[in-house]
């Protein structure tokens, strides 16, 4: 068995003492019910003892590979073993997303589909190989596709969004018949800690689908939350989580003890049942205790009393298991600790096949699962143009009329709102996958208009207004993309995503890395974004802050500046997202909704024609002009700015091309580098903050090609953007513009 720590002995030494002491009761037939009419037999209570002891094992070999420098990072589920029966009471088919100490739930779940070893699958986690069957090395998670489990990582609620949105989008893609890979009936059950269940994002989940609820739509969802009454060192109040969700209107409320084993599966019987059947949100609290510490190098004596500590063995459920069984007459104690120490050998065996496999060993095979990318078919998906179906024709045309909008490559010239308008009627007809949702977005349209006329085309199973909370926006997107739908979100302002971001760095951009593929989000993200608005705002309403999504990996970024690129590049975006599970985010630039003009009052300069057999490849820019004095890099609010001062350069007999790079990640470093090398001189002109802005990603992508000429910038300040006048002295304006780029010019 390797070293042992001291706890670990003991807790070892416990269950062995326990067991022998513990007196028999009269001898029964395994196929007999433990009770009376009782719905469990002693033959299925061993077999969840099996899978209790195997995650106990399990726990106590990953700290011995820990230590002994062969395994890594691992959270414990010691004290835990209890979510074997809540596992026990549910469907193979019921989407699980888990906590992290919910080993026994997840070995449980593994045995019950052929061809799955859940011991061998745990550990090859553990020890970070490329073999691992879910996250092919690159995190120790609980997640199988043939089993259902959506991997999680160290998460603190994060994952409960996108159970509550699972759960919702399963009934929809029921009634829009999108093929998804759970039956319409399936329960989702969400497992995390008590520590967890305070956290804001789990407050809001809930709350979330009490209120879906209370609008009438289902919301099967089971969440589990296992309270061992500590959040690391910090207690939880024994009676804190009733307290909190015990009788809260619109929450059907369970309770059991976790070391109980009969307790806690007729308890999560009735509780999945009751979700099943009603199609309503409940909660389950399931007592439980912390055995071994948290996590790694914890040691609990630091900060418990040894009397607590002894008060929490007395409740270890595998012990508890163990002696029910004794007691019952299904097995004797000998046969107990065979059974227990085999499993252990067992385990230990496994461990030592496991500790020589192939880790990832380069960042190729790291990244393969971040990003994959099918340009060739992403193009030939975004240039479909099949008819709506017969029953969509109808709508069709409803969503024309009801929006003045002009039929399908009339030419007619459209602003960039329209143009996305436009689109996303295009998109709804042509593909029953699309959902179009947030916050004011269905009966309003949105609050400029853009997806004007879209629920009355489409109606409200496809097009909806959510509730003012972004984490839940995002979480219907994270839920909807696992069943199948394509989704798009909006965001009402840019500012709003940063109390939400975690949403796409820790859930959506993570899931495809930490699942090899398995699972994906496919989601296009659309965010009212950037300064400019006149007479309207303040930093709320005017945030040109987009660092923290540029820093996500595998993200992609598109912001279109006119019309005809807005229609191209949303098409792309979803089709990326369809075929390649990419996540996009779509920054639409508010100021340039309903501008016309470009260079004069009444010119239409910046209108432009929107074809439906129009694609822009992701990481492919777009060039003005052919100058070859000076190239300007921008994007958004600062592409027509650009152009207006090239025009005025142009009049000195000045000539600039504008590269408007539109995709921001990943950046067209081709084209950039392309029209750079072509006037060697670049000037950046960047309406977001000098620090941590664009232009800093763009001058280090210029350096790191070796180009040798002259490189300028221009910025907006690094400023919160006030209310009124004073917003323009913080940002960037054409006069700074024309400045910069004639102090480039002017250096030989």
């Amino acid at each position: 068995m390797g070293r042992i720590n001291e706890r670990e002995a003991e807790l070892d030494q416990w269950f062995r003492a326990e067991v022998a002491a513990t007196r028999p009761g009269a001898s029964r037939s395994p196929q007999d019910p433990l009770t009376p009419g009782g719905p469990l037999t002693g033959a299925r209570c061993l077999e969840l003892f099996d899978d209790q002891a195997t995650a106990r094992h399990l726990d106590l070999t990953a700290r011995r590979l820990t230590r002994e420098g062969q395994g890594y990072y691992s959270i414990g589920s010691s004290g835990h073993e209890g979510n074997a029966a809540v596992a026990a009471a549910l469907r193979t088919t019921d989407p699980a997303l888990l906590h992290y100490r919910s080993a026994a739930f997840f070995v449980h779940r593994a045995r019950q589909v052929p061809g799955l070893d859940p011991i061998r699958d745990v550990l090859l986690g553990v020890v970070a190989a490329a073999a691992d069957p879910i996250s092919g090395g690159r995190h120790k998670v609980f997640g199988s596709k043939p089993a259902h489990v959506i991997p999680q990582t160290s998460t603190i609620a994060s994952h409960l969004p996108r159970a509550v949105g699972l759960a919702f989008a399963l009934e929809r893609a029921n009634q829009l018949r999108v093929a998804c890979e759970w039956p319409a009936d399936a329960v989702v059950v969400c497992s995390f800690g008590d520590a967890s269940a305070n956290h804001s994002t789990a407050a809001g989940a809930i709350n979330t689908a009490v209120y879906t609820t209370h609008l009438g739509v289902a919301m099967p969802i089971l969440f589990v939350c296992e309270d061992n009454r500590l959040g690391i060192s910090v207690p939880t109040p024994r009676t804190w989580i009733e307290q909190a969700y015990g009788s809260r209107p619109g929450l059907r409320y369970f309770d059991a003890d976790g070391a109980e084993l009969l307790e806690t599966l007729e308890t999560a019987r009735e509780a999945a049942d009751w979700v099943r059947t009603h199609r309503k949100p409940a909660f389950l609290r399931l007592r439980t205790v912390r055995l071994l510490g948290h996590a790694g190098s914890d040691v609990e004596s630091a900060y418990r009393r040894p009397a607590d500590l002894a008060t929490d063995l007395r409740s270890d459920p595998v012990t508890r298991t163990a002696r029910m069984l004794v007691a019952a007459g299904v097995a004797t104690p000998g046969e107990i600790l065979r059974r227990y120490s085999d499993i252990g050998a067992l385990v230990a065996a496994t461990a030592e096949s496991v500790r020589g496999e192939t880790k990832l060993t380069s960042a190729e095979a790291v990244m393969a699962a971040l990003a994959p990318a099918r340009p060739t078919v992403v193009r030939t998906d975004a240039l479909r143009t099949a008819p709506p179906q017969s029953d969509q024709e109808q709508p069709w045309s409803a969503w024309t009329e009801a929006v003045a909008a002009p039929p399908v490559d009339t030419g007619d010239p459209m602003t960039l709102a329209q143009a996305v308008n436009h689109t996303l009627g295009q998109l709804l007809a042509r593909d029953t996958d699309v959902l179009v949702f947030g916050e004011d977005v269905g009966r309003k349209g949105g609050v400029y208009g853009v997806t004007k006329g879209l629920q009355q085309a489409f109606g409200v199973r496809r097009v909806f207004d959510t509730l003012l909370d972004e984490q839940s926006v995002l979480g219907t997107a994270l839920g909807a993309a696992l069943a199948g739908f394509v989704p798009i979100p909006e965001i009402q302002y840019l500012a709003y995503v940063h109390n939400a971001e975690d949403q796409l760095r820790g859930e959506a951009a993570t899931l495809s890395f930490f699942s090899n593929g398995s699972y994906r989000n496919p989601m296009v993200v659309r965010i009212a974004g950037y300064a400019y608005q006149k007479g309207f705002g303040g930093h709320f309403h005017n945030d040109n802050s987009i660092a923290a999504l540029r820093d996500i990996p595998g993200v992609v970024i598109a912001s279109p500046s006119r019309a005809d690129d807005a229609a191209a590049m949303l098409r792309t975006c979803v089709s990326a997202a369809r075929v390649d599970g990419r996540v996009c985010v779509f920054l639409e630039p508010i100021a340039l909704y309903h501008t016309r003009d470009l260079y004069r009052p009444g010119d239409g300069g910046w209108l432009a024609p929107v074809s439906a057999v129009r694609h822009a490849d992701i990481g492919l820019a777009r060039v003005h002009g052919i100058g070859t004095h000076l190239t300007i890099v921008s994007f958004a609010n600062g592409v027509p700015m650009s152009l207006r001062v090239a025009r005025r350069l142009s009049e000195r007999g000045i000539h600039a091309r504008v590269l408007d790079l539109r995709w921001l990640a990943p950046l067209p470093i081709d084209d950039l580098l392309d029209n750079a090398r072509a006037t060697g001189k670049v000037l950046i002109v960047d309406e977001t903050r000098r620090s941590g802005g664009v232009s800093e990603g763009i001058y280090a992508a210029l350096l790191d090609a070796g180009f040798d000429g002259r490189i300028a910038r221009v910025t907006s300040e690094d400023s919160f953007i006030p209310l009124g006048p004073a917003a323009d002295t913080v940002l960037l304006d054409e006069a700074r513009i024309e400045a910069a780029a004639d102090k480039l010019l002017a250096v030989p």
